[in-house]
């Protein structure tokens, strides 16, 4: 009978059986500290092989280092014991959602999640710390020479360790910031799918390392843009004398393209339309060119002339009425004299809406390239930080709660770039969870079935600023609820929408939208230190030895982590039954059937075995002594030979 490891993987490991695929012939084996045979590499077999393409210690080589990047990297690949506890009362629609929100640190959590999503996350959009002198919260790794730059918050995680605020008088203010977002895309990077890409949004101060780290992780060859997104209307003064009114956005493809047509797009779900240019820039979707999201603005209030001959202005009337145009009035002849307008008739059937195309490809000297926006550039327009303002403003009773979200039509353009209509969308730097609101008002309009999986540190909120004043002691709680509203919000336009259908048009299933999640937290394991290393127990109490897992914990809380263990998704349906006076869990059906009560009956065995699970959890103190063990494991060989029996 097989016992979970109850930890994530160690990718020492991993990288190992990867160099023996390409040289089996520099493998090895030694001796851990316990004396267990283990392989390893010979590395003076390995120089050999790659003698000619070998860099020496005191080489000069092309490389971006600093203080901590070693350390950064053996943290990435060793095991951690932590674990997630599923938390029902912050859920919404828990048995039945895809979503998940995971509250905790978002290092910890990729390392928990790298079995269950090892190579499934299709878009990963992260809005990092800018490291700006104040935005960047991190943990202490360091022990020594750092105690004249630090800036105690005066928080501490779940283990007692404090958390530092990186500021501009810390020694080591760059390289604490690359060594944080170096070990987390390095994990994160095994979580993307072959097709996968990655968005990572930045701005100057740190745009230059990021793109080398970027580079270093996911090979210069899947560098795909470096977009550029209008942040403000106008300018704002920097640096004494330059206008700065813009960030970026590095995207970048997971894993090697080479060899592949690096298209960063494909026939995605809303690319449905088709026009005279099919051949040159394939199909195309349509976007409204009024918006009510991004604050009005006079010289974006102008006529357009519609196919009736009548005047439309922007929200149906001139003048402040919160709308305006997305582009000014030479843009939008641009648009014109390119064939990317479009008139609909309004649908109460009196007068026209304005739309602009967006098309899958744009052609360059007859070759099918990168997909583009209208005009070919990376530049874009549209996304202001004033509209995410307003958009977080409009959800929570026009409380100004956070001051650097992102508007969800930058997320939506995003997600419109990299994912299909069933795609796993990831962003663990989660903020006011804007991407988790993109995903439900995309899936909301196009009939999609995106997941999202957030993650957020419970960062605490300032006592004095609005949010606290609001009740959301917490980063991470400003994020469920906003989740909270947003679904409720888009679930009531999705069905107010149904109902004024024109002839002809199909309504969209509101039932199957997905406006839930399932809330996670991060947390110490559930075992004790007797589980991880039996051969250190010393004198203990007789209670201590009765179970090898923490009193606080429930069933539930070890199921969570035995689907962890077992690389299963988070989001699999659970059913919970009671059989025979016991407490069951059956996961997908018969993917995996546990139960964590004492003394187990061999009639509760022989039901489970009846439904033939793949894998089947009992506590090993669940049995009396080693002869029931054994039974249990003969009576699943004759009645489940495929079940795989294991304890924890």
């Amino acid at each position: 009978m097989d016992k979970l490891k109850m930890q994530t993987p160690d990718l020492t490991d991993k990288n190992i059986e990867q160099i023996a695929a390409l040289f089996p012939n520099v493998i090895t084996e030694t001796k851990d500290e316990k004396g267990n045979l283990r392989k390893a590499v010979d590395f003076d077999l390995l120089k050999q092989a790659l003698s000619k393409n070998l860099v020496e210690a005191d080489d000069e080589r092309y490389r971006l280092d600093w203080p901590g990047k070693k350390a950064s990297l053996l943290k990435a690949n060793t095991p951690i014991t932590k674990t997630l506890r599923p938390c029902r009362e912050e859920s919404v629609n828990f048995d039945t959602t895809e979503n998940l929100y995971i509250e905790g640190d978002n290092f910890e959590v990729l390392k928990i999640l790298q079995e269950s999503y090892l190579g499934k996350v299709k878009m990963i959009d992260i809005d990092p710390p800018y490291n700006t002198g104040n935005d960047f919260i991190y943990k202490d790794d360091f022990k020594k020479g750092k105690e004249e730059y630090e800036e105690e918050l005066g928080v501490e995680d779940e283990d007692g360790g404090k958390l530092f605020r990186n500021t501009d008088s810390n020694g080591r203010f760059h390289s604490d910031w690359l060594s944080m977002m170096y070990e987390r895309l390095v994990v994160a990077r095994d979580l993307l799918r072959d097709d996968g890409v990655i968005f990572i949004s930045i701005d100057d101060n740190e745009v230059h390392n990021l793109r080398k780290i970027c580079d270093e992780i996911f090979g210069e060859g899947n560098f795909i843009a470096q977009l550029i997104r209008k942040t403000i209307e106008g300018g704002k003064q920097d640096s004494g004398s330059v206008q700065s009114n813009q960030e970026y956005c590095l995207v970048y493809h997971g894993k090697d393209q080479s060899g592949t047509n690096r298209k960063l797009i494909t026939d995605f779900g809303h690319y449905t339309k088709e026009d005279k240019f099919i051949h040159e820039r394939g199909k195309y979707y349509l976007k409204p060119l009024e918006n009510g999201g991004l604050g009005y603005v006079p010289s974006l209030d102008y006529p357009i002339i519609g196919p009736d001959g009548i005047e439309i202005f922007p929200g149906g009337s001139h003048g402040d009425n919160g709308y305006r145009w997305v582009w000014g009035k030479e843009r939008y002849g641009k648009a014109v004299s390119l064939d990317l307008i479009a008139f609909i008739e309004a649908r109460d059937g009196v007068g026209y809406k304005v739309y602009y195309k967006i098309y899958q490809y744009f052609n360059s000297d007859g070759d099918v390239v990168e997909r583009s926006s209208p005009f070919g550039t990376l530049y874009l327009e549209g996304y202001t930080n004033r509209q995410a303002v307003l958009e977080l403003k409009k959800i929570f009773d026009d409380k100004r709660l956070l001051d650097y979200p992102k508007p969800t039509s930058f997320l939506r353009e995003c997600i419109s770039m990299g994912c299909h209509k069933d795609s796993i969308i990831m962003d663990f730097f989660s903020g006011s969870a804007t991407t988790a609101h993109a995903v439900m008002q995309q899936n909301a309009e196009d009939g999609g079935n995106r997941k999202f999986i957030m993650v957020q540190l419970p960062e605490k909120t300032d006592e004095k600023s609005e949010a606290y004043k609001a009740g959301y002691k917490t980063i991470a709680e400003i994020g469920k609820e906003r989740i909270r509203r947003a679904g409720k919000k888009i679930l009531s336009e999705l069905e107010a929408k149904n109902r004024q259908l024109k002839l002809g048009e199909e309504p969209v299933d509101a039932s199957k939208l997905d406006i839930g999640f399932r809330v996670y937290k991060t947390d110490s394991t559930n075992m004790k230190d007797v589980f991880y290393h039996p051969s250190k127990l010393k004198q203990m109490t007789l209670g201590d030895l009765l179970s090898n897992i923490k009193e606080d914990r429930t069933p539930e809380d070890l199921l969570t982590q035995v689907i962890l263990d077992l690389g299963l998704e988070l989001t699999l349906p659970i059913e919970i039954k009671k059989i025979l006076g016991n407490t069951v869990f059956i996961v997908q059906t018969n993917a995996l059937v546990a139960c964590f009560d004492k003394n187990i009956d061999f009639k509760i065995v022989d039901t489970i075995a009846d439904l033939k699970p793949f894998k089947v959890v009992f506590k090993d103190a669940s049995f009396k002594d080693d002869k029931d063990r054994i039974n249990v494991e003969e009576r699943f060989k004759r009645l489940s030979p495929e079940t795989k029996v294991m304890v924890i």
